[in-house]
């Protein structure tokens, strides 16, 4: 769930840069200016962002703090609204979100200064927000936002989610937004027939709306809509659950709506064949040659057209009424047309419907007809269509719907129908009813795995640990984001290429890396880039960007897009074939192993670049909804990776776990949506109760029971995801912070007292205490050795460094010890484990990547010896070497489908542990390098 703004809120609307400049006087004050910059390039339009800002550790209390906001360099006031989102232990701030109105000037910078002083009065400051023109309205049956340029309408109940827009002048624009969906029982089978196959049709029903600040908002005002699909043709339980979130800001025409949606369906009997959101348009009183149609193509191209088109005709009506018509703007009176043209406007087609259509990533259709029963017309299409639609007239004003990364989630299409009429539609289809049905069932029969044994021994060759009944999407999400745009007139093409632009591209801002390290906000185990770089250091950032720069252009290259694949990433490559092994097992879709998650954040907030934070945005928002699960027997685990994002029978909290999106949750300013991932993840550990992680090879194998007070629990892969979700459910103070913070200290002195601590590898967690104690083959813990390449890769190691810094004096005594002989002895040799333990560890690998827990102790112990040897694991025991051409090969002609690059000594495991360990080695031990 979403955490309200009410809690810990600190609230400032307008700046008062006077009362800053006071409390610059005050002895007993404290103030910080801390500059954020657009993320990239400044953009066109400012049509409200939302952001987040860390802070150091005991500086600002929330009830004794203010914020202002200033632009540019000639310090001007600008809106901001300011609420806590995480806490240090002391209560102290640790991070703010902060939303900025909309504006006509957009500012390279601005500056948030944090104010303090013994009698600050928050509450009453935050009155003189009323001024920013936001105005919330609640009642019983609806909620109205108006931003002073536009006002929204949302009812409380029925299949409506919006039922006007009207611009600043009054014009309604658009009305009855409400979603649509379209599923079927079967798919055609081989012979054709689909005379069984029943087709259904649903709309939203509303269950709960909420408005999250009510009447007391200032800057923003976010809208919570959620419900069912309901059937409207044909009998189906109400089912595939939403979640609409509203985003709507102060002295902005704009509306961006988060879409989120559940499946809940049977993969063999609910085949989604479209899923849209639809609004009317009204149209009346306005002449058929002077209703508009925008859709925008490729590269900031526009289809513009006229419902009824007067240009290229036998007879010209005169130029200025053809360029105006094209322009969209009001034509002259008719009384001053070519008559010739004036008096036959009736025998001039028009143009009732329009379709954009993106089946594919590399191409879009267009179509247009008179009316139903004629035939289509096509239009020429083109490549990657930049998903907005316009549809209205130049005196009643019109609705521009877009979608981001329309042609990346395809297929997708936009519609625009009944123009002819009194009122229009559009429909934007987040998945195209032109496509084949949406089919999520297995991918394969089980090809007889009937047995554990039989599947264990499939693992063995294809790597996918296949079990049925696992291979389950009940449970999977996805969520995209649309924008909604009002006008009172048809608005000129480049700006409806520019918002376009920023549909696809959303403006976001965050402050410097420099100043985000400075805070330890995020944990300290990451630096920005130093200036003084060395011959050796300068080569390991060169492998870095080529890493980062690869995988960009793998996804473009390889059309890793779709609806449910978009943002996600492969696992491994076959360098035979010249292609990523998408159809084998579990080498195929990569879903979060071994932490490329960690390395693109991590790369982000070290350099700042905007190429590398929407990249990293992508892959968050696709593995934190589409390889977790959000209802049903599974829910709060992820799937291991395989052809499927959901086929392996493998679930476990290390995909899940909430580290791999809280760095896009802090710099967003507490995403609505993540923050839901984030705490919904609060119940993971029930999900032991239903999946036994070690079923397939316990020896007691069909008497086994689980017990709730002894789950077993590996250390290193569930401690690790459970442990980021108690800390940021108690650093974000959510509703079960309390629980969240006993349990964290519960299994953190727990796991103190196992006699070899961390290297125990297995404990017995009880799920209502939180203690673990010894594993069933050691019942005295006398000392049990278990320990796995595995564990340390799924963030254990970042997320303790962060527990480390956020307790600071209160970690439990013995806790950094435990953990720091892990980190030891894991790179240690075998006489020296064998000294300590009894027993060596074994052929462990994965060496280059617990590289960076051998810096850390190294850094901790200050030992330059055990900085020597993290560098010695980095560069020359397994992993990606020096050695290697780290270069792609450019591949066309026939041995491939279409040209690539290629570079066959990467795989993603190796990639991702080796941007991690190269990024923390060198904040720790470089000078050893």
């Amino acid at each position: 769930m979403s955490l309200p703004r009410t809690i810990g809120a600190i609230v400032l609307g307008l700046a008062n840069f006077a009362s800053a400049q006071k409390y610059r006087t005050n002895n007993n004050s404290s103030e910080d200016a801390v500059t954020v910059r657009w993320i990239g390039n400044t953009p066109a339009l400012n049509l409200g962002s939302t952001f987040g800002l860390p802070w150091p550790r005991g500086k600002y209390q929330a009830n004794q703090t203010t914020f202002t906001g200033l632009g540019g360099d000639g310090n001007d006031q600008v809106q901001i609204e300011s609420w806590v989102i995480a806490y240090w232990p002391d209560d102290s701030i640790k991070w703010t979100g902060h939303a900025l109105g909309g504006s006509e000037k957009v500012y390279e910078e601005y500056k948030i200064t944090a104010s303090t002083r013994v009698e600050a009065n928050t509450t009453k400051r935050a009155n003189s927000s009323t001024q920013s023109g936001l105005t919330v309205s609640d009642s019983n049956d609806e909620i109205t936002v108006n931003t002073g340029k536009l006002t929204a309408t949302f009812p409380k109940s029925g299949s409506t989610l919006l039922s006007t827009i009207k611009t600043s002048s009054g014009k309604i624009v658009g009305q009855n937004g409400r979603l649509i969906l379209r599923s079927q029982s079967g798919i055609t089978n081989d012979n054709g027939n689909t005379t069984s196959i029943d087709k259904l049709r649903f709309e939203s029903n509303i269950e709960e709306v909420t408005v999250d600040s009510g009447k007391g908002s200032t800057v923003r005002s976010l809208i919570t809509v959620r419900g069912k699909h309901q059937a409207s043709l044909g009998t189906h339980d109400d089912w595939l659950p939403f979640i609409l979130r509203f985003y709507l800001y102060a002295n902005s025409d704009a509306i961006r709506v988060v879409h989120t949606l559940v499946f809940d369906g049977k993969a063999d009997k609910d085949f989604v064949a479209g899923i849209g959101i639809q609004f009317d348009v009204p149209l009346a009183g306005e002449e058929l040659y002077n209703r508009h149609v925008r859709l925008a193509g490729s590269e900031g191209g526009l289809l513009s057209e006229a419902v009824q088109g007067i240009t290229g005709l036998r007879r010209d009506p005169g130029e200025e009424v053809r360029s105006a018509q094209f322009k969209g703007e009001q034509t002259p009176d008719i009384a001053s047309w070519d008559t010739r043209v004036s008096s036959r406007l009736k025998w001039i087609p028009s143009w009732n419907d329009y379709s954009l259509t993106q089946l594919s990533p590399d191409g879009f259709t267009l179509k247009k007809r008179t009316k139903a029963g004629q035939s289509w017309v096509k239009i020429p299409g083109g490549t990657r269509a930049g998903g907005l639609a316009y549809l209205g007239g130049a005196t009643q004003g019109g609705l521009a719907v877009a979608l981001r990364d329309f042609w990346k989630k395809y297929p997708t299409s936009l519609d625009i129908s009944n123009a002819t009429t009194d009122v229009g539609q559009i429909t934007l289809w987040l998945y195209s009813p032109s496509a084949e049905p949406m089919d999520l069932r297995p991918f394969h029969d089980g090809l007889g795995e009937d047995t554990y044994d039989d599947q264990l021994d499939a693992l063995e060759i294809t790597y996918e640990d296949y079990e049925g009944g696992y291979n389950t999407p009940y449970g999977i999400a996805r969520t995209n984001e649309l924008f909604l745009f009002p006008f009172d007139k048809t608005p000129s093409s480049d700006t409806l290429a520019s918002l376009t632009e920023h549909a696809n591209e959303p403006p976001a801002l965050a402050a410097d890396p420099a100043y985000i390290q400075q805070t330890k906000a995020v944990g300290s185990y990451w630096e920005t880039i130093p200036d003084n770089l060395t011959e050796a250091a300068r080569t390991i950032e060169t492998h870095l960007n080529f890493l980062i720069k690869f995988y960009q252009d793998q996804v473009s290259q390889r059309r890793w897009y779709g609806f449910w694949d978009h943002g996600d990433i492969m696992h491994t490559y076959d360098e035979d074939r010249h292609t990523w092994r998408y159809d084998i097992g579990g080498y195929a879709w990569d879903n979060s192993e071994l932490s490329p998650n960690l390395f693109f954040w991590n790369y982000f907030l070290r350099t700042g670049r905007a190429d590398v934070y929407r990249f990293a945005e992508a892959h968050a928002r696709h593995t934190g909804e589409v390889d977790v699960y959000h209802i049903g027997p599974f829910k709060g685990f992820g799937t291991r990776h395989g052809v499927q994002h959901w086929g392996d029978s493998s679930k476990q909290i290390r995909v899940s776990t909430p580290i791999y999106r809280q760095v896009f949750y802090y710099l967003s300013g507490g995403d609505e949506r993540t923050g839901e991932l984030l705490h919904e993840l609060m119940d993971a550990d029930q999900a032991f109760l239903t999946v036994d992680p070690r079923r397939k090879v316990r020896k007691d194998n069909g008497t086994y029971v689980i017990d709730p007070t002894a789950l077993d629990l590996d250390l290193g892969l569930d401690w690790s995801g459970l442990a980021s979700t108690w800390l940021l459910e108690w650093e974000r103070r959510g509703p079960r912070w309390e629980e969240a913070r006993s349990k964290l200290n519960t299994t953190m002195h727990s796991i103190v007292n196992l006699k070899n601590g961390f290297v125990t590898g297995l404990g017995l967690y009880n799920l209502y205490t939180g203690v673990i104690s010894p594993p069933a083959t050691d019942p005295e813990n006398l000392g049990n050795v278990t320990v796995s390449h595995l564990s340390a890769s799924f963030g254990l190691p970042e997320i303790i460094s962060q527990l480390t810094d956020y307790l600071g004096d209160d970690l439990p005594t013995g806790f950094e010890q435990v953990w720091l002989d892990y980190c030891y002895y894991y790179g240690a040799g075998a006489a020296e484990q064998k000294a300590r333990y009894g027993v060596s560890f074994g052929n462990l690998s994965l060496k280059q990547g617990h590289s960076r827990l051998t810096a850390y102790a190294a850094k901790k112990l200050d030992n330059s010896t055990l900085a020597a040897r993290a560098w010695k694991e980095f560069l020359s025991t397994d992993g990606l070497s020096p050695s290697l051409s780290w270069a792609s090969e450019h591949l066309n002609g026939s041995e491939v489908l279409v040209p690539v690059d290629e570079a066959t000594w990467v795989s993603t495991n190796d990639a991702a542990l080796y941007g991690l360990a190269a990024i923390e080695n060198l904040a720790q031990v470089s000078y050893a390098l």
